[in-house]
């Protein structure tokens, strides 16, 4: 962790956004760049975790994906749906996880088009103890209230729906 700095960067580039003029535009600018800055953060607390793991945060995320499933095993083109990421990104992690041993590609059993990933019994225990450690130490730590969580919740599924992500 870097030293803290003495005043708040993103609140000095609001106050030199409205300087130029560009009253509008300098709460959204501070917001975003907020959320850019805070993602940073948290990305590097989790990848703190999985990387002694041998996982990244996208690769923790398709095995918990498949852990969550009642047979342990999902098409790629699910799989790319439900993280949303483009098919490449899956096939990158598959072929890392699969070279790892915690996952097998197995053809699907109706579909010869379909290739389905499987989670091994290696793969179901780093995700359990990859969530685990997540829990303990980030996500049960956030640094944000259950109040502001329940908020931000809220207000990025708002943002999220009306970008397209979902319609729900």
């Amino acid at each position: 962790m870097t030293t803290p700095l003495p005043r708040d960067p993103i609140a000095d580039a609001r106050r030199n956004w409205e300087d130029k003029g560009w009253f509008t535009e300098a709460g959204p600018m501070a917001a975003i760049t907020a959320i850019m800055r805070t993602q940073q953060i948290l990305l590097a607390r989790v990848e703190g975790i999985l990387k002694p793991l041998g996982l990244t945060f996208a690769r923790y995320e398709l095995l918990a994906l498949l852990s969550f499933t009642r047979s342990g095993r999902l098409p790629m083109n699910k799989a790319s749906a439900l993280l949303q990421v483009h098919p490449t990104s899956v096939t990158n992690a598959v072929d890392r996880l699969e070279k790892a041993g915690l996952v097998a590609r197995t053809p699907h059993p109706t579909d010869g088009r379909t290739t389905l990933i499987e989670l091994t019994a290696k793969g179901r225990s780093l995700a359990r103890s990859a969530t685990a450690a997540l829990n303990s130490e980030v996500f049960s730590q956030s640094g944000f209230s259950s109040e502001d969580v329940d908020h931000m919740i809220r207000i990025l599924a708002d943002f999220r729906r009306s970008a397209g992500d979902f319609s729900g």
